[in-house]
């Protein structure tokens, strides 16, 4: 049985350039989705969060203009989230994670991984102790990959030269942040040293790298979950 670590950001606000607070958490699809698709395949699931805090999903992600209007879709988000209400709640705290004990870390987005993973030395060790071991898989969607910003040892980005995708600065500005946030996902990413690519703005885009998989959007999720499937069946 393969086990995932399934790393949820525990912020509930993303400090904003001009220092006020916007509601956040993980992003809905991007959670539930994968999810699904990784209890159907059999898979150990532990969540986790900083600190142990029960991770929300953020409000936004369920809202009818960020799903195309799909209203049976967003009744699917917040059954599953009802049904997930104590895996939720049982997450357990990143700093006691040994990364020896999981297969595959998976890390979903939604803007609070900006506020917290970006700086978050936990998730900065798991990436050490699991990114170079192709017996493991690391994958993360759309702005989840701000988790990368931390990982280095030596004072090298352990993700430079590896191809990856996420959150297009085009799609943060379409999606009304772009002028607001602090950074800009894409841009930093290819300033730290990846090999950034992108396909159609908000389409299903996934981009696999040896055992690195990144989705660029909530669209991607179901495919980065499937490719996550596919690597790890043979590994």
């Amino acid at each position: 049985m393969k086990k995932v670590l399934m790393v949820l950001t525990g912020a509930t606000a993303w400090e904003l350039k001009d220092g006020s607070q916007h509601p956040t958490g993980f992003w809905a699809e991007e959670f539930t989705v994968p999810d699904q698709i990784f209890r159907e395949e059999g898979y150990d699931i532990t969540i986790a969060t900083p600190g142990g805090v029960v991770p929300v999903a953020d409000e936004l992600s369920l809202a009818p203009e960020m799903n195309g209007g799909n209203l049976e879709k967003i009744a699917e988000y917040r059954s599953y989230l009802a049904k997930s209400e104590s895996n939720l709640a049982g997450a357990v705290a990143l700093e006691s994670i040994d990364p020896a004990d999981y297969d595959i870390v998976f890390v979903p987005g939604g803007h609070g991984p900006m506020q917290d993973l970006a700086v978050n030395a936990d998730i900065a060790r798991i990436y050490e102790a699991t990114l170079d071991d192709a017996s493991k898989v690391v994958a993360s969607l759309c702005h989840g990959p701000a988790s990368f910003l931390p990982a280095t040892r030596d004072g090298q980005w352990l993700f430079k030269g590896r191809r990856v995708t996420a959150f297009l600065d085009e799609e943060e500005a379409q999606a009304g942040f772009a002028d607001k946030a602090p950074w800009l996902l894409e841009s930093r990413l290819r300033e730290s040293g990846a090999v950034f690519e992108s396909g159609p703005v908000w389409g299903s885009f996934v981009v696999v790298d040896g055992n690195l998989v990144t989705g660029q959007n909530p669209a991607s999720a179901e495919e980065a979950a499937k490719a996550v499937v596919k690597l790890a069946a043979h590994t």
